[in-house]
């Protein structure tokens, strides 16, 4: 459900040519684009993120050039994670590489996102101080689902994953507290990765 709504906010980040958002599984470019920008040359050193540093490396050869394909043909399936722990690991590993990206128009949205979603919390404890924040609390989990359940619908359906409807509100609270812990421990903690263990 969550990799479903990354890949819906790719492909309209991506189509109206506002950021640059792509992984592993849904980038393809040409050979004569990655021998131009030297492929991986720079970035190697990173633990994680190849895959948007080398499409950042293309967008900058080529702007205006990356595109993406909305079709049920293109759709790549990927394996998820099979525990708790290795799935938080991979989501704290995507947001380790958020402060080398080269396309610097995503940290200011990165950064809303995540205050946004700490918003909630806040609310939430400082609700037993003043009631009303229960209310500005009530107010803006009306307005995010709001927004963001007719966007998930649309892609359950392109997805063909219809089932994934009636658990949007179930897992809601999860998926912020998860983007909050996995945005902190990102930037400064530390997760396990092929093996090894990455600071």
């Amino acid at each position: 459900m969550d990799f479903m709504v990354l890949q819906g906010i790719t492909g309209a980040v991506v189509h109206k040519n506002k950021l640059t958002m792509c992984n592993g599984a849904n980038l393809a470019y040409e050979r004569k684009a990655f021998n131009e920008v030297n492929g991986f040359a720079g970035i190697d050193h990173i633990a994680s993120g190849d895959d948007m540093l080398l499409m950042h490396k293309i967008w900058k050869q080529y702007p205006g050039k990356v595109h993406y394909l909305r079709s049920r043909e293109a759709i790549v399936s990927t394996e998820p994670m099979k525990t708790w722990k290795a799935f938080f690991d991979q989501r704290i590993r995507w947001a380790s590489k958020a402060k080398s990206y080269d396309d610097k128009r995503i940290l200011p949205v990165l950064l809303l996102v995540y205050f946004f979603n700490l918003s909630f919390p806040a609310l939430a404890v400082a609700g037993f101080f003043c009631h009303y924040y229960w209310y500005y609390l009530a107010a803006l989990w009306i307005a995010k689902t709001l927004v963001e359940f007719p966007f998930f619908i649309s892609l359950a359906n392109f997805f063909n994953k219809q089932w994934a409807i009636k658990l949007f509100f179930f897992f809601q609270p999860f998926h912020i507290f998860y983007t909050i812990l996995s945005g902190l421990l990102g930037q400064f903690g530390k997760y396990e990765w092929k093996g090894r263990r990455v600071k």
